[in-house]
């Protein structure tokens, strides 16, 4: 089964653009997850799609040798597929912001690569392709993240993000840099401009039915807390009135009283608010919620007394 980290991967691996955006992408695929020297560049993926645009940057704008192998991944059962690209591989990596011209690797890149906002987004998404997961909402919990092996490029990538207000996060995890998006609207947006249009309509769908879900669940647990707080007032109460039944009789009760007592008693699941309209239509006159709580109060208040004169 396809999960929906590659179902978003294979949907913007072929996403086109100018060729600032596609350098752009190609930087940051380079930068995350790849190994080079001043002959050869060979970058790793699971994805067959992706390791397919790798191959047609990497020729395309800069008309490299390149070839694909893939072979068994140790780690899991899907196949690994290698780029190798070869040619003018130090202009290549100083282009992309990779190397200086000392060809040391370059903490951070410059301005112009990522200048506006398109370029912004295609640096994005070549981080995802990269280095990118997230949680299928329908099974698990909302979770972006992407693993980076440098400090520098973790918190630029983090900076990145909250340009885009997705108030993103950095930690130290199993000696590399992960950079993570916990809430869900915000993870929504990161699709949105990765341009992983599909992808935002199946989360979303996703999303939706999951607030519904817990708001429902959330009304149900409430209703019964009320259900289950309307019998322990009513058994107080009842309680209440049989003590005083039981010691003075009716005598300390006026006529009103009396008639809140009898139909509590014949009505003990009903809440205040049910027991006005039964008693307002079967005495035809107006009872209401605070009236019948008014009394109650005072039963309360004789049964304590008759508590207190016991002991």
């Amino acid at each position: 089964m396809i999960s929906f980290t590659s179902n978003i991967k294979n949907e913007i691996a072929f996403y086109t653009g100018t060729k600032n955006e596609e350098m752009a992408t190609l930087s940051a695929i380079i930068r995350n997850n790849s190994k080079y020297d001043d002959k050869k560049i060979i970058v790793s993926t699971e994805n067959s799609k992706v390791a397919r645009r790798i191959y047609l940057l990497l020729s395309d704008i800069y008309n490299l040798n390149v070839s694909i192998t893939d072979k068994d991944n140790a780690f899991n059962r899907n196949r690994l597929y290698l780029i190798q690209a070869s040619g003018d591989i130090v202009f290549v990596l100083k282009d992309l912001q990779i190397v200086d011209d000392n060809f040391q690797y370059k903490k951070t890149i410059s301005d112009y690569m990522i200048e506006n906002d398109d370029d912004r987004r295609a640096y994005l998404r070549g981080i995802f392709l990269s280095c990118g997961s997230i949680n299928d909402p329908k099974t698990s919990r909302y979770h972006l993240e992407f693993f980076i092996n440098n400090v520098d490029e973790a918190y630029f990538v983090n900076s990145l993000l909250n340009m885009y207000y997705l108030n993103s996060k950095v930690i130290l995890k199993d000696k590399k840099y992960m950079v993570y998006i916990k809430e869900a609207e915000k993870i929504g947006d990161f699709l949105r401009i990765i341009g992983a249009n599909n992808a935002v309509m199946y989360y979303e769908d996703i999303r939706i039915y999951r607030d519904h879900k817990n708001m429902t669940n959330r009304l149900n647990n409430m209703e019964q807390a009320n259900i289950e707080k309307t019998i322990n007032t009513a058994i107080e109460q009842i309680n209440d009135i049989n003590l005083i039944m039981k010691v003075y009789g009716e005598d300390l009760l006026d006529e009103k009283t009396k008639e809140v007592c009898k139909y509590r008693i014949k009505y003990p699941e009903s809440s205040l608010q049910e027991l006005s309209e039964i008693m307002s239509r079967e005495l035809n006159r107006n009872i209401t919620k605070s009236g019948i709580n008014h009394r109650f109060r005072k039963i309360k208040e004789l049964a304590k007394r008759v508590k207190e004169s016991s002991e």
